[in-house]
């Protein structure tokens, strides 16, 4: 392929439009294997699954897997169930983050730990865990297994190192760059990935979408990094400082600790402790997220790694297909919910 780079537009509030349109008949497609698999002989397990799973969302990756299938040209239809295992590995994830991080509230509404308890919750992201890799040992491909597989090992050992992270002031940039590239641009990355492998594309392929899905992930993850210190509830649909009060080191307060003096760092030191988490303590640590521009800073490092997205997939044709998945890497970076 001939490859050509592609800048980073910057047009007034980019969508997910484009994309969502590209893949609306395959979506309703990939629902269909959603709503059948999520299915149970214990009325919990649909109950509480589709709590989480008809509660809204962007459903990304699974668009991505479409998108990606669309952008290489497949006609066949073995991306529907696949990018229902994706959504499936991404749910069951969010199920066990929401216990992990006590969160009550995701999507504008009470998280399933809250309306139906813990334990339950842990056990239906297993249920939906097990559901994915039956429909990946249904596809029939070693690779496709592989790839799924490993994503799923590496975002767990992600969320671990997160854990292990949580309310370490010292934790570096470079420490939470690794992090958010395991617990969620792996799974980006693999969404994209699968449907060259299933269109028996190239290696060359596989890695370019690969590549566009792992940046395009770390750039929507660093987005909720500035969201959580720049939106309010009623934009995010969660808590505006859950990120703050769990003593998370997200990027904003990573860069307002470096940047800070003594007295700052110390206020740092405690927030992140746990000591210092009312809801003035909050507005001191968004004021001082805002006067070292940690916000900004972060959504620039969001760029830079939208732009590579967008590089990764600049060989490949154009077409309705490419223009939908450049205009996603600009609304990861961009958006406010």
């Amino acid at each position: 392929m001939t490859a050509s780079v592609h800048s980073l537009p910057r047009r007034a509030a980019p969508t997910l439009q484009p994309l969502m349109s590209l893949v609306a008949d395959g979506m309703n497609s990939v629902n269909a294997v959603i709503l059948d698999r999520m299915q149970s002989r214990i009325p919990l397990i649909p109950a509480l699954a589709g709590h989480l799973i008809a509660g809204g969302g962007k459903r990304m990756r699974p668009m991505l897997t479409l998108a990606s299938a669309a952008l290489l040209g497949y006609g066949g239809s073995r991306h529907y169930k696949l990018a229902a295992t994706v959504e499936f590995i991404h749910t069951a994830t969010l199920l066990h983050d929401d216990v992990v991080d006590g969160s009550d509230m995701r999507r504008g509404k009470k998280t399933a730990n809250i309306v139906y308890g813990n334990p339950a919750t842990v056990l239906v992201g297993d249920f939906l865990f097990s559901r994915s890799f039956e429909l990946m040992v249904e596809d029939g491909s070693i690779k496709v297994l592989k790839i799924l597989s490993n994503a799923s090992a590496v975002i767990a050992e992600g969320e671990v190192d997160q854990l292990v992270a949580q309310r370490q002031i010292e934790t570096s940039e470079e420490r939470y760059l690794s992090i958010i590239n395991a617990k969620t641009a792996a799974l980006f990355a693999a969404a994209c990935r699968i449907a060259a492998v299933v269109a028996e594309r190239s290696e060359a392929d596989e890695m370019a979408l690969d590549a566009y899905g792992r940046n395009l992930g770390i750039a929507f993850q660093l987005a909720d990094d500035a969201i959580d210190y720049d939106s309010d509830a009623s934009e995010m649909g969660k808590d505006q400082g859950d990120d703050f009060r769990e003593g998370k080191m997200t990027l904003p307060v990573i860069l307002a600790h470096a940047r800070g003096g003594e007295e700052e760092r110390a206020f740092w030191r405690g927030a992140i402790a746990g000591d210092r988490n009312s809801d003035a303590d909050l507005a001191h640590a968004i004021s001082l997220i805002h006067k070292h521009d940690a916000v900004l800073a972060t959504r620039e490092r969001a760029r830079h790694y939208a732009q590579r997205a967008i590089d990764a997939i600049a060989g490949f044709p154009a077409g309705e297909a490419k223009s939908a998945m450049i205009e996603a890497a600009e609304f990861a970076v961009a958006r406010r919910f």
